[in-house]
């Protein structure tokens, strides 16, 4: 997955916004302001959050998953995207991270973004 079709798979999602906040290099994915995804420009590789259970499990399991650079590694990974990982298994990761977030919204922000 390159970081267009990674753009393109974040912004499709309802509510979704991206930015710079923390500089020209650094890609950032937002559902209602909080962040669910973050991306280096050059990088082949994003930060999405995680159920700690389930972050340690994907660390086990694939060497492209690693706890969260700059980021609380108890509830982030580091993905990197130019190994064996499928996209299927990618997009499940992104998916799981913005479900995490959006699950954490205040109900009315949800409703919103949901268009009820």
């Amino acid at each position: 997955m390159n970081i267009e079709d990674l753009r393109d798979y974040c912004l499709a999602k309802p509510g979704v916004t991206e930015g710079f906040p923390f500089g020209e290099e650094t890609l950032v994915f937002k559902v209602g302001e909080k962040v669910f995804l973050l991306t280096g420009l050059g990088d082949n590789s994003f930060n999405v959050k995680c159920d700690p259970e389930k972050a340690i499990e994907l660390r086990e399991q694939f060497n492209e998953v690693q706890p969260g650079y700059h980021m609380n590694k108890k509830h982030w990974n580091t993905v990197r995207t130019d190994g064996s990982l499928t996209g299927k298994q990618l997009k499940e990761m992104v998916n799981h991270s913005y479900d995490l977030v959006l699950a954490g919204l205040p109900k009315k922000l949800r409703e919103e973004i949901a268009g009820k």
